[in-house]
């Protein structure tokens, strides 16, 4: 349980907190997500721009989210998925998944992947691929809660 609720997962829609860390400003696709996860059924949170790790994840266990959904497009996914998955650690935190998207180079989806970081989907990902992975990851992580 991510704040100690207990509800179960039909009881609520997916809720997945969008994130678009670091110094990037580039927030169009971002708006374009939330716009389809809210559309598939999905309650989203997004903070705005420019939340720290250490926010993301105050944010994800304070709104009880199943699924963290980072956007990057300035070459500091590694450093930000590394930091997010460490503070998910230190907080003892089960049952959030999480998942990237933005530039992120073939060469790096292997290390992301290993820290538990899926999806890693770039530009031109259809809309329905992104939202069977997020519905998919959700379902994993409401187990590993409930």
């Amino acid at each position: 349980m991510a704040n100690g609720k207990n509800p179960k997962s039909s009881d609520r829609p997916i809720r997945v907190l969008l994130a678009k860390p670091a110094i990037d400003g580039h927030d169009r696709g971002v708006y374009v997500l939330a716009r389809a996860f809210r559309d598939a059924g999905m309650e989203v949170i997004y903070p705005g721009l420019l939340p720290t790790p250490e926010e993301i994840i105050r944010i994800a266990i304070d709104e009880d989210v199943d699924v963290i959904a980072i956007s990057l497009l300035n070459g500091s996914h590694v450093t930000i998925f590394k930091k997010v998955m460490e503070l998910l650690k230190k907080n003892r935190v089960q049952g959030i998944a999480v998942v990237g998207g933005g530039i992120i180079p073939d060469a790096d989806k292997p290390r992301l992947e290993k820290m538990g970081v899926s999806g890693n989907y770039g530009p031109g990902t259809p809309m329905s691929e992104i939202i069977a992975h997020i519905r998919k990851r959700a379902g994993e992580a409401r187990s590993k809660r409930w």
